[in-house]
């Protein structure tokens, strides 16, 4: 089994982290994009699309669309980097490293916010420039098709003995997780990893009885009948096929509801008309095809923001999620 994070290996690759940033401050000040005469700012030819968390997961599928939907748009190659450790921290720490230089981008979700809550890491999500909300999703509750489980009331009522997965210590799995046991008074047994991929492995290799899955991360494995889902912690049923015979929480007597959200982020200080440039590109981006077959393939509730609006989002998804995490 994929070994779980250590607090140890955690502040060492932290403060490793924090090194390379500073580092990048003088490499990639700047960037290769620029402005022109007339005020107009473009990428130029090569843009880093960061991913903070290992290959396989729904962060890495996210980067990878938004980055191949934003090429045909902006002209430039856009790279996809995966770096990982620390729940992310290593990710946006880089990305702090780079502020200034819109030629990098950061495939951003729900541990933007989290993560500063719980972990001592230099940033919060406020040193950033939000840039697009993508979409949001809502946790499958998945077992294998041969567990004993049948609802989520099972799963809860068997806490005692049931070993959960989850994608850092502070992702959204584990606030889900976190809200169903102040709801239900249950206590599981957590494991993290690394990304929703070495969740999946994990509990289709039988290491872990139960997992809350991004319903892209997990619909290959319930259609092929090696996973079953139990409920969905949303406010209603999915509409998508696939997903439409999957009761609630709330239906289960569990009434727990969490959104994890999907974006791109840019470094904190990009000039205005950089952070302008990229959020008219995300503009036409929710507008394309791309756009459309990234969230159907992907299960995700389209809701996509910009700019300020997206950063209004975030201030109160913040509110929201500490009041959960503070009573963690």
């Amino acid at each position: 089994m994929n070994r779980p994070w250590r607090s140890t290996r955690r502040s060492a690759l932290l403060t490793a982290a924090v090194g390379a940033s500073a580092l990048l401050l003088t490499a990639c000040a700047g960037g290769g994009g620029g402005t022109d005469e007339n005020g107009v700012y473009s990428p130029g030819d090569s843009v880093t699309m960061l991913v903070p968390f290992a290959a396989g997961g729904g962060s890495d599928l996210a980067g990878r669309a938004i980055a191949g939907g934003l090429e045909p748009i902006t002209g430039a190659t856009i790279t996809v980097d995966n770096l990982v450790g620390g729940s992310g921290a290593v990710g946006y720490a880089q990305l702090v490293g780079s502020r200034g230089d819109a030629t990098t981008l950061l495939a951003a979700e729900t541990s933007l916010v989290t993560l500063p809550i719980v972990q001592d890491v230099p940033f919060s999500y406020q040193d950033f420039t939000p840039i697009m909300k993508v979409g949001e999703d809502y946790n499958v509750i998945t077992v294998r098709a041969d567990s004993p489980h049948q609802t989520c009331t099972d799963v809860v009522e068997a806490a005692d003995e049931t070993s959960i997965g989850v994608a850092g210590t502070s992702g959204p799995e584990f606030i889900t997780w976190r809200m169903v046991e102040m709801e239900t008074g249950a206590s599981f047994d957590r494991v993290n990893f690394e990304s929703g991929g070495e969740v999946t492995a994990a509990l289709l290799g039988g290491h872990i009885d139960a997992a809350g899955m991004n319903p892209g991360e997990i619909l290959g494995q319930l259609e092929s009948g090696d996973a079953r889902a139990l409920c969905v912690l949303a406010p209603q049923r999915y509409e998508y096929e696939a997903l439409a015979d999957i009761p609630t929480g709330a239906e289960q007597g569990i009434p727990v509801e969490f959104a994890q959200w999907r974006g791109i982020v840019a470094p904190g200080d990009v000039p205005a008309e950089a952070r302008d440039y990229w959020i008219d590109a995300g503009r036409q981006f929710a507008e394309s095809d791309a756009y459309s077959t990234y969230v159907a393939d992907n299960l995700l509730q389209a809701s996509a923001s910009y700019g300020d609006e997206f950063g209004a989002y975030l201030d109160e998804y913040h509110a929201d999620v500490a009041s959960v995490l503070d009573n963690g």
